[in-house]
């Protein structure tokens, strides 16, 4: 056990390690310094060029969102439309049908706003082509999404007083070309160096050592599970995800899908102290973060560890911990700490069946979904923890009886309205959405929808409803992880879910760059003794405890009906 605990923190270490010097090149990047990668330059011009782009427009943050909004909706067609003709189009060596059109609906929608949750089984029900053209398309170009509207907030905050956000079109290539596309190459090399297939052939038949004939699927995959994790996306190749042998073949590789999952939001925080030029409110933010992380990874590996309460009542020993859903190769320790990452990063990978986690492993993982803040996506993370840091300005403010203000800028009504709306919105979206499924469950419980609701789920009481609150807070937050006892591959479940998969990764989009852009459109103030220092570890334990108090607030009454509910069940 002290081997697995070692490896836990050996990983995060390598990723903080990793993640200064990276953070310090995206800053560059960013800024138009000299980087080494400057030689792709004539690439990104010959973009601008064939696209008629003009990447020294200046972009108020009205110019900045229709950009981003008017491209995403472009995907949305291409994604759809292939998605829903996959099975008559070519590389599709295994004969996988084309998709549903609620199906196709979801999943063009959850590749989109970089959620990728799959109601599919990622090897039967995708193709190479659209594995390689649609998937891994969206995977690169949501994630420079997130980076690229991180980048405008952080253009608003860099300067004392402007209209100019940056182009949306410049950061946004230069996400993919400078950081994306050199980092993917990596570790899809590394990954292909251990077992991750590369090949374009069809399934392959094994004879197992029992003497079974198994049909073993393949695929050009490594490069695909590289972005999936550095984008912080999370769709597997397989149906099984980093579960799955060929996904994620040995320690070396979990190591490395965990890193490179961690890696970029961690960066970015480092990104932001260097391109503002206030590091030390980046490292208040990256400390914040790393103790909101451990609230949650620590009652984690100590549940996991120490196995089910309710096997041991029956005197069968748990050496090893709770190793229901878990891989042998990978243990619980490491297991527990993959599950809180991926949820509070937003990746949504797997290496272990959540479903099979202990209730207060449950418990942790929904927590760290709807609290979204703690590193986060690529880019979105600090975008959700910016709208905590408006709130938390305004509240210090009545406190103190002055103006709030945040980087020489009031805060006034308007910003904190909107600040206000993001967060009612999220609780709103999986409380509702939740109780909405509840009530259709239970009054239309043999009714024909596809699917009878009456089958949705493959466990009954507190744990059945944990099933529902996780599939609407996972898709809230464009997360993409489940509790794979819900049966979600029907027109319920696709619309209902792909709806909160847009809602939940545009507003909480849109309101940030928003309340940066009219920030910075007002007259700077020159800080004063009176002014509150943003970069102190007093205004970081205020950002904590409301995050800690609006969290308990908005989400205490479902979770008592699940996770903790199902937690004191198994202690009586």
């Amino acid at each position: 056990m002290y081997t697995e605990l070692s490896g836990v923190v050996v990983t995060f270490l390598l990723t903080v390690l990793l993640a200064f010097p990276l953070g310090k090149y995206i800053a560059k990047v960013f800024k138009g310094e000299r980087t080494v990668l400057d030689f792709i330059s004539p690439v990104e011009r010959f973009i601008f060029r064939f696209c008629g782009i003009d990447p020294t427009r200046k972009m108020t943050w009205k110019d900045f969102l229709k950009a981003m909004l008017t491209i995403n909706l472009v995907w949305f067609v291409y994604a759809f439309f292939l998605f829903l003709f996959q099975g008559k189009l070519p590389l599709n060596p295994d004969g996988n049908p084309s998709m549903s059109p609620d199906l196709t609906f979801n999943t063009a929608i959850s590749f989109l706003v970089n959620c990728n949750l799959q109601d599919y089984s990622g090897e039967t029900g995708a193709t190479y082509l659209t594995q390689l053209f649609v998937i891994t398309f969206l995977q690169f170009v949501s994630a420079a999404t997130g980076i690229a509207c991180l980048v405008a907030l952080l253009n608003g905050l860099k300067e004392k007083t402007t209209q100019n956000l940056g182009n949306f079109w410049e950061i946004f290539v230069k996400t993919i070309t400078r950081i994306l596309l050199p980092l993917c190459i990596i570790v899809a090399v590394l990954l292909a160096f251990h077992g991750t297939p590369t090949s374009y052939d069809a399934k392959d038949t094994i004879t197992t050592l029992q003497g079974d004939t198994v049909q073993v699927s393949r695929g050009p995959a490594a490069g695909m599970i590289a972005i999936k994790h550095l984008g912080t996306n999370g769709g597997g190749w397989f149906g099984a995800n980093s579960a799955h042998p060929l996904e994620n073949p040995d320690y070396f590789t979990n190591m490395l899908e965990m890193i490179a999952q961690c890696l970029l939001p961690i960066s970015m925080i480092f990104a932001l102290g260097f391109y503002i030029n206030r590091k030390k409110f980046a490292y208040v933010t990256f400390a914040i973060m790393t103790i909101g992380m451990l609230c949650l990874l620590i009652p984690t590996m100590v549940t996991e560890i120490h196995g089910n309460p309710a096997i041991g009542r029956m005197g069968i020993a748990q050496a090893t911990g709770a190793m229901e859903g878990k891989e042998v190769r990978f243990g619980p320790a490491a297991s527990a700490f993959w599950s809180i990452v991926t949820t509070i990063i937003s990746t949504g990978s797997v290496n272990s069946m959540h479903d099979s986690s202990m209730a207060l492993s449950g418990l942790m993982q929904m927590l760290a979904m709807m609290v979204n803040a703690f590193y986060g996506g690529c880019g979105v993370g600090l975008l959700n923890y910016y709208i905590y840091v408006i709130i938390a300005v305004f509240i210090a403010g009545l406190m103190v009886g002055r103006t709030p203000e945040f980087m020489g800028h009031k805060v006034e009504a308007r910003e904190v309205k909107i600040a206000a709306l993001v967060t009612l919105l999220s609780a709103f979206l999986i409380k509702g959405f939740t109780a909405f499924s509840c009530y259709y469950l239970v009054y239309h419980g043999n009714a024909d929808w596809a699917v009878k609701p009456s089958t949705w789920l493959n466990n009954p009481g507190y744990h059945g409803f944990s099933e529902m609150l996780y599939q609407y807070t996972s898709t809230n937050a464009n997360n993409g992880s489940g509790f794979e006892g819900l049966g979600d591959n029907n027109i319920f479940w696709n619309v209902t879910g792909g709806i909160v998969m847009i809602l939940g990764r545009y507003l909480p989009i849109i309101a940030p760059i928003a309340i940066a852009g009219l920030l910075a459109n007002k007259k700077y103030i020159p800080e004063s003794a009176g002014t509150l220092k943003a970069d102190s570890g007093t205004f970081g334990i205020m950002i904590f405890v409301v995050i800690i108090i609006i969290t308990a607030l908005s989400y205490f009454p479902p979770l008592a009906l699940g996770p903790i509910a199902e937690y004191f069940s198994l202690k009586a």
